[in-house]
């Protein structure tokens, strides 16, 4: 009896599965993902948005016992107040009615704006605010909410009614970004509201009720100036005026006792502006300057652009120096301007790292402390050392700045600057110490140390920031990436963070956190982790905590090399012991505390479970279940990951991942996709939803629709890239077609960039594959070794010599290398169909490269297929092209591993006669 009830259910189970419905493209519009998840910060409600097919997203907020409290659509991301007492959202218009209306030719300005929605959550009153450009609330206290407002519409509607009216209203104030817009302050317990004209700038105080914003004028004709109001007593103090005046880095200290001010008060179009530099303080009445041009430090004026904000105990007021522009001669017409780039072998900075830099050299800034007791101006950082970092929150009396210059010629081949640094005494502007050609240095949360990893000598190391003393913490001990394989010096596995008073810093080797005495570099393991190959990791559950509290409890996150498992612990720094809170086959991930509670918020996924919000008590012994983002998924054939085993032709053991259909027969033979990158394996439980993927396969959506896919994982050896891949991967593939369940004669294979090439490689050394996808490949390393990354202007160089590319030299030391991982030189062995994606606009891989491919396998005759989405970076990001990119790829791999009918595209290609009118997607009859 017992047998046949067996038998039974698993009839029915295979009934089921087979009941359930293929992954279509058109799918991609039901899956949601969670975005903007907020605890409220007393711990008892969380809110978090579903975004729906990339398109409109719907508000949630609910009780941690996952009762729902309030829904709204549109409204991509919520706040909290500080007390937990109202919820503020923006409300968006529907996505496809602005496409429609867009399709309508109605212009921009006419367009529906944002509202803002307000949220009692004692009331449930929703009160709804039409065209709102932005809005503030205090970061530490309640009571008050600030919105910007777009233009009247009225007013817009008012202009285009008669030519006689629109005259008058040139002379009438209009809200813009120069004059500013409408601020309305609301009180949330009165719901009074005080409407602000013309505000360029507003802000609250982080901790104390205080309010502040800069205006333009009530009207043409009043003046412009900066207005402090005490929420608290509701007093309201304009600080300062002036007939016009542009206001800038407008900054109120954590309490709002201090404000400072940057303004232009010139009214002409000279190129030098004669920034100012103001300050008021409770109990002023007007502000008062305290730098300007005439009394900066000699070749500096007060940067508009230069950050300004008080440190944290408010003895000092930071600012930015900046150094003259460059004057043009306006005089100039077009006919007498040379345009001309000189480019100089020996100059810091590459060219074109120069031109993309432009901006921000035009902005730069330096920064510059005055101390408000005695009004002292210290320059800290300047035009030699541009870069720094300021101590514990701007207390302390040193800070740490930086100059890479130096170095920056060699960086353009070797990937990484070096620094000299100097500690400089904020007090007097003297330098403490200097240190140099070492990485990136860092200061301890006091100030007491500066630190980093040393990457040439793979160590932690400390400098006292007194006396200038270096001890190094790691010397001899392996903290540094044991999975090392490029020709370069390997990175560190990070830190923790420092303890109290910069007692000791806990740092990370591949499994365990260690504590070591930054002044005399004793350390001790704190975990034991590499007994079992578990990793252990500090979860920073408060983004303002500034050091690893020894008193109380921490949270670590533990992953299982072996089994891919993850999981919370609770770590006891007094008894040196670890609790384990939750753990299995999945991946738990996002955990966040709430600001005043000890509620988490966390998620949990697999390959078959989407990351839903869960929420926990700190010690994880009751866990809710927030969110069901996705319950369509159950009506759908799904897939099951594991985890596979194979030996490569080096000897080497490998790890890889491999992805059934939920409806897997072992006795049936099903098409093999192949894709990979470098090592992935890791990524078990990494839920993939059905979306258009912008550069590679979709896991679920293939598995769903009956392939198998393999994800193997790749161990490199320096100067054979080309080969390890070949080495690593195709010992896979057929030890998978050994396990009897693979059509061998129908196998794929895809992947991008790095994965690209290596693709590109493969296919000239083996017919293992039918079909092949490339994306932004590099098919020959003589060439791009001279290109240039056009999103950073970078040369490329570095990426052969010392990263990822591994070729471990330049070309005139290893040409044999260059050419044997080139497939350029061995194209006329490819035998495999290829579709190629590059795009004009990559600024990663020069696009060139995908040419090069294409053109010489169609000078050979082999069947292949370029797919350019012009203006597009270094993969397609625009919706409607991934959507285009994954039906060709579908239709591509269908057609060759499925059998599938040939789509127009591939018959005929798209004539440019007919791009973005027809895109041939359409399928042939079979003949």
């Amino acid at each position: 009896m017992k047998k046949s009830i067996l038998v039974l259910a698993s009839l029915l189970s295979l009934y089921v599965t087979a009941q359930k419905k293929e992954l279509q493209h058109a799918d991609y519009a039901l899956w949601n993902t969670i975005e903007h998840t907020t605890l409220a910060p007393n711990g008892t409600m969380v809110l978090y948005s579903l975004e729906k097919g990339e398109k409109d997203s719907f508000l949630k907020v609910k009780n941690v016992d996952g009762t729902t409290i309030f829904e709204h659509d549109r409204s991509p991301k919520g706040l909290f107040d500080y007390n937990s007492d109202y919820v503020f959202f923006t409300i968006k218009p529907w996505k496809d009615s602005i496409t429609a209306m867009k399709s309508r030719k109605v212009k921009k300005k006419d367009l529906p704006k944002d509202s803002l929605g307000i949220l009692n959550l004692s009331t449930n009153e929703l009160i709804k605010i039409s065209r709102v450009k932005s809005f503030q609330i205090p970061e530490e206290w309640s009571g008050y909410l600030a919105y910007a407002l777009e233009e009247p519409k009225e007013a817009s509607k008012e202009k285009e009614k008669d030519s006689v009216s629109d005259k008058k209203d040139k002379k009438a104030k209009k809200v813009s970004k120069k004059n500013g817009y409408h601020v309305v302050l609301r009180n949330l317990e009165t719901k009074q509201e005080d409407t602000l004209k013309f505000v360029t700038q507003y802000t609250f105080a982080k901790k104390g009720q205080y309010f502040a914003y800069a205006t333009t004028g009530q009207d043409k004709d009043s003046d412009s100036g900066v207005v402090v109001m005490n929420l608290k007593t509701n007093e309201s103090n304009t600080i300062y005026n002036v007939k016009k005046g542009t206001y800038s880095q407008l900054g109120l200290s954590e309490t709002g006792q201090h404000l400072a001010f940057v303004v232009d008060a010139d009214t002409t179009k000279i190129q030098v502006r004669p920034n100012a530099l103001y300050h008021w303080k409770e109990g002023q009445s007007k502000a008062a300057s305290l730098v300007d041009s005439q009394n900066a430090p000699k070749g500096y004026l007060v940067s508009a652009d230069g950050k300004v904000h008080f440190s944290k105990d408010e003895s000092k007021l930071y600012f930015g120096l900046r150094r003259p522009p460059v004057i043009k001669d306006t005089t100039l017409t077009d006919e007498e301007i040379v345009n001309v780039e000189v480019w100089t072998y020996d100059e810091p900075q590459l060219y074109t790292v120069q031109e993309l830099q432009l901006k921000n050299d035009t902005i730069r800034s330096y920064a510059a402390a005055i101390h408000l007791k005695d009004k002292k101006l210290v320059p800290l950082a300047n035009s030699n050392y541009p870069e720094g970092e300021l101590g514990d929150e701007g207390d302390a009396n040193v800070a740490l700045v930086r100059t890479k210059t130096p170095y920056e010629l060699q960086s353009q081949w070797t990937g990484y600057n070096d620094y000299d640094y100097r500690v400089v005494n904020t007090l007097t502007g003297a330098t403490e110490t200097t240190i140099k050609k070492m990485e990136r240095l860092r200061l301890s949360p006091k100030a007491k140390y500066a630190f980093g990893y040393s990457r040439k000598d793979t160590t932690w190391v400390t400098f006292d920031t007194r006396s200038g003393a270096r001890k190094a913490l790691t010397k001899n001990k392996v903290f540094f990436n044991e999975w090392h394989d490029y020709p370069d010096h390997p990175y560190s596995y990070g830190f923790a963070g420092f303890t109290k008073d910069d007692r000791s810093l806990v740092l990370y080797d591949r499994y365990d956190l260690w504590e070591f005495d930054p002044k005399t570099g004793e350390g001790n393991r704190l975990t034991q982790g590499r007994e079992n190959k578990t990793r252990y990791r500090y979860v920073k559950l408060d983004m303002e905590e500034r050091f690893l509290d020894p008193k109380s409890k921490w949270l670590l996150s533990s992953f299982d090399e072996t089994t891919k498992n993850s999981g919370f612990v609770q770590y006891d720094p007094k008894r040196k012991k670890i609790t384990t809170l939750v753990v299995g086959p999945y991946r738990f991930a996002n955990a966040k505390k709430a600001k005043r509670s000890d509620q988490l918020l966390f998620t949990r996924e697999s390959f078959q479970e989407f990351p839903d919000l869960r929420t926990a008590d700190i010690d994880f012994e009751k866990v809710t279940v927030l969110s069901n983002a996705n319950p369509q998924q159950s009506t759908y054939n799904w897939g099951t990951a594991e985890l596979m085993n194979w030996t490569s032709l080096d000897g080497e053991a490998l790890t890889g991942l491999l992805v059934k259909p939920e409806n897997f027969d072992p006795n049936k033979k099903y098409p093999l996709l192949v894709n990979f990158y470098e090592r992935s394996s890791d990524g078990l439980h990494r839920h993939r939803i059905p979306r258009a993927e912008r550069s590679s396969i979709n896991y679920s959506f293939y598995t769903s629709r009956g392939y198998v896919i393999f994800n193997p994982d790749v161990a490199y050896r320096v100067g054979y890239p080309g080969e390890s891949a070949y080495d690593c991967v195709i010992p896979g593939v057929t030890s998978l077609i050994e396990k009897g369940f693979i059509d061998k004669d129908n196998i794929g294979v895809q992947g991008h960039s790095w994965g690209g090439y290596q693709i590109a490689y493969l296919v000239t050394k083996t017919d293992i594959f039918k079909a092949a996808e490339s994306g932004a490949p590099v098919p020959n390393m003589i060439s791009a070794y001279g290109g240039i990354r056009w999103w950073t202007g970078l040369s490329r160089q570095f990426q052969y010599e010392h990263t990822q590319s591994r070729i471990g030299g330049t070309p005139w030391e290893y040409p044999a290398r260059y050419i044997e991982n080139s497939p350029i030189f061995n194209i006329d062995k490819i035998n495999t169909p290829l579709l190629i994606m590059h795009n004009d606009a990559d600024g990663h891989v020069p696009w060139y490269q995908g040419i090069e491919f294409f053109v010489s396998l169609r000078r050979l005759g082999k069947p292949s297929w370029f797919l350019n989405y012009n203006g597009e970076p270094h993969w397609p990001l625009k919706l409607q092209n991934r959507t285009d990119f994954n039906i060709r790829m579908a239709q591509f791999f269908d057609y060759y591993l499925k059998g599938a009918s040939k789509p127009v595209w591939m018959e005929r290609g798209v004539p440019a006669i007919e791009k973005g009118i027809h895109q041939g997607l359409e399928l042939l009859d079979k003949e």
